[in-house]
């Protein structure tokens, strides 16, 4: 048990709203908007909400689903246009510094022209959709203005380097005619009007699957969110995170993480979730003893650790469902073993940093967790309502809206958060602003999806990639090995610099064919895929996540990357398990449920490894012998077959009594040595 805190027990404030939005927008590339006050602001707030209701009721009404899917392009990217500046300027501007942030007249022509190339279209379908394969002139001039309006929407809400990436890929469909063919990327070459075909006038292209995710799964999660916020879920998540864990020094971390976990289902966005959370407990692991960039790392882990857990996981999952042609619990299935992974290494780091840094209990002045419970406990109602009716085999589609109406029932079991019109008002309004850059992005995406489909590019990046690794060798396992290596380090560092949502579809166009060449299963190469995509956002020398939370504690950003890393080690490593070995697709709910169970062990066993690795601590502080045959022990059980695991287990043994031998040889008070050092307490 830890050092009583003397202080007295701490107050939970309510987080300051308009510092957290500002930190949102410096460092969420999702979310650099406009502060729209006055008759703008409402009008644009109007047909945001219009536009969530739209959606909410399409969902028990048939459609042409291409039509659908014009009309909310249309739609959000007009919005796009009149809630995001031009300007490079990330935060929000205030009234106080500027004046009115309101949208100039380029910003109306274009919202304008958005509205009329996409339901350009809808008003002629059949015969638009008749004539696809013989564009007329006047459809070239629509398709042209489109993918400059997609360019430059996003530009303005994720940055130039994804637009530039698209740029790359539409001038590849132009000028790889250039090529010779017989290099491995060569092709025929491809006019204007057959681009405008492939990429305006079918489902290949910008109004393909990507759109749709945006336009039916993300939507709903979004609004449901908002719900969610609105009814004082938010709230209720992390008072009850903070009651439930009393008394112990790693009760702080622990309380965090678990409140990051929950807030998550809120949020959906890792940098959002880090953010709230920070300006909430960073006093309380601040009093606790945490130093700033351990502080730091604790919250960015524990908000990107939402997006990478069921039942709300990141946009990108539900992308999966539609590639795999698979219903939405399976992706939660999917899921559902490495997120147990990926909390249990981070609370074996806290319990590791809490012993040596010293931390100490802090008293909340909160409620007992039953008592909040028995009082708030229905804000799970919702949750659990999605899980089951997905069970039930019902869509995913009116799951979530089920969901979303049972939470704004349940709100008023609380009058402070009861859903009044205003607040209805304001939930759909939110649910709406909030897709904008996803749909954008994925709208976008739909241009490199587009030509990687009319010029085999996917196919022969895939065939570069598993040459390259086979060139250190002839085999199989070896240039698998590499393959998978390779394929990491190339979305990490593609994450660096677009959105999670846009760099797994890249990833997966190029990257999953490789893989699946070599034998790895859709669905083992999508969840690779999609891990590394969201792990970017952790990945040093980006990081937004930790970023962020470094502004909330004061820490150093570079060192904040670091702690963060080390806390997330687990779920950059156990993605190669998926892959590697056949026992892999276990970790990802495939197979004999006794094989499940047996490599979720095996596994559990190597992230305490690598947690020793890190944290260097087990019995007590854990020197360079100890952390090194941990280190081989958990690779060697990561690999998932008989052989190398039991070597891993023998080296793990090794090293539990060479750490027994040397702590004993120790001299007393060794231990205090970790806790004063330049780690320790401030």
């Amino acid at each position: 048990m830890g050092t009583s805190d003397p202080a007295g027990p701490v107050r939970l404030e309510e987080p300051d709203q308009d510092r957290v939005d500002a930190l949102v927008a410096e460092h969420d590339a999702d979310k650099p908007a406009r502060l729209l006050t006055g008759r703008i602001g409402l009008a644009v707030a109007t047909v945001a909400a219009l536009l969530s209701a739209w959606v909410l009721l399409s969902v028990f009404r048939p459609r042409v689903e291409l039509q659908y899917r014009m009309t909310f392009l249309a739609v959000v990217l007009a919005l796009t246009f009149l809630v995001y500046r031009p300007g490079l300027r990330r935060a929000p501007v205030r009234l106080t510094e500027r004046g009115p942030d309101r949208p100039g007249i380029l910003d109306w022509v274009l919202a304008a022209a958005s509205v009329v190339v996409c339901l350009y279209p809808v008003f002629q379908f059949d015969e638009f959709v008749v004539r696809g394969p013989a564009a007329t002139p006047t459809d070239v001039v629509m398709g042209l203005l489109l993918t400059l309006l997609l360019l430059e929407a996003t530009r303005r809400t994720v940055g130039w380097v994804f637009p530039a990436i698209c740029v790359f890929f539409l001038l590849f469909a132009y000028y790889g005619g250039y090529l010779p063919l017989d290099w491995a990327i060569g092709h025929k070459g491809y006019g204007v009007e057959r681009l405008v075909q492939q990429l305006y006038m079918g489902t290949e292209g910008i109004f393909g699957t990507a759109l749709d995710v945006a336009a039916t799964y993300i939507v709903l999660f979004t609004i449901y969110g908002a719900v969610l916020e609105l009814s004082g879920a938010g709230r209720f998540f992390v008072d009850l995170s903070f009651a439930a864990f009393r008394g112990s020094r790693s009760a702080p971390g622990r309380t965090v993480t678990m409140a990051g976990f929950l807030l998550g289902t809120v949020s959906g966005s890792g940098t959002a979730t880090a953010v709230t959370l920070g300006s909430v407990a960073w006093p309380v692991l601040k009093r606790a003893g945490y130093p700033a960039n351990q502080g730091g790392g604790v919250l960015a882990a524990a908000g990107i650790g939402a997006i990478l857990s069921p039942p709300t996981l990141g946009a990108a999952a539900f992308i999966i469902a539609e590639f795999l042609r698979v219903s939405y619990l399976e992706v939660l299935i999917y899921a559902t073993v490495p997120t147990i992974l990926y909390y249990l290494g981070i609370i074996l780091a806290i319990e590791m940093d809490a012993r040596r840094f010293g931390t100490r209990a802090v008293e909340v002045d909160l409620p007992s967790a039953w008592s909040l419970l028995l009082r708030f406990g229905y804000h799970f109602s919702s949750l659990i309502v999605i899980v089951v009716l997905l069970a039930m085999e019902l869509s995913v589609f009116r799951a979530v809206v089920y969901a979303t109406a049972l939470a704004f029932v349940l709100s008023f079991l609380h009058k402070p958060d009861r859903m009044t019109p205003r607040r209805i008002g304001e939930a759909l309004t939110k649910g709406a602003l909030g897709v904008l850059p996803v749909a954008a992005t994925c709208a976008a995406a739909g241009i490199i999806v587009g030509v990687t489909t009319l010029t085999g590019l996917g196919l022969s990046l895939a065939g570069l990639i598993v040459d390259g690794a086979s060139a250190f060798g002839d085999n199989a396992t070896l240039t698998l090995t590499l393959t998978a290596l390779f394929s990491a380090v190339a979305i990490t560092m593609l994450g660096l610099a677009v959105p999670v949502t846009a760099s797994f579809i890249i990833a997966a166009i190029v990257v999953g064919p490789a893989m699946q060449q070599l034998g790895v299963s859709g669905a083992e190469t999508y969840m690779f895929v999609f891990y590394y995509s969201v792990l970017a956002e952790v990945s040093p020398p980006t990081a937004l996540a930790a970023v962020a939370s470094a502004a909330i504690t004061g820490g150093d950003a570079f060192k904040t990357m670091v702690q963060t890393w080390k806390y997330t080690l687990p779920a950059f490593l156990v993605p190669f398990a998926f892959v590697l070995t056949p026992a892999g697709e276990g970790l990802i709910g495939q197979g004999p449920f006794g094989r499940i169970v047996l490599v979720t062990l095996v596994s559990a066993v190597a992230v305490a490894a690598l947690a020793v690795v890190t944290g260097k601590w087990m019995f007590g502080p854990a020197g360079p012998v100890e952390r090194l045959l941990c280190l081989a022990a958990a690779l060697l059980l990561l690999y998932l077959s008989p052989v190398p695991v039991l070597i891993g287990l023998g080296l793990l043994a090794v090293a539990v009594l060479a750490h027994l031998v040397l702590r004993r040889r120790a001299p007393a008070g060794g231990a205090s040595l970790i806790t004063s050092s330049s780690e320790g307490k401030p």
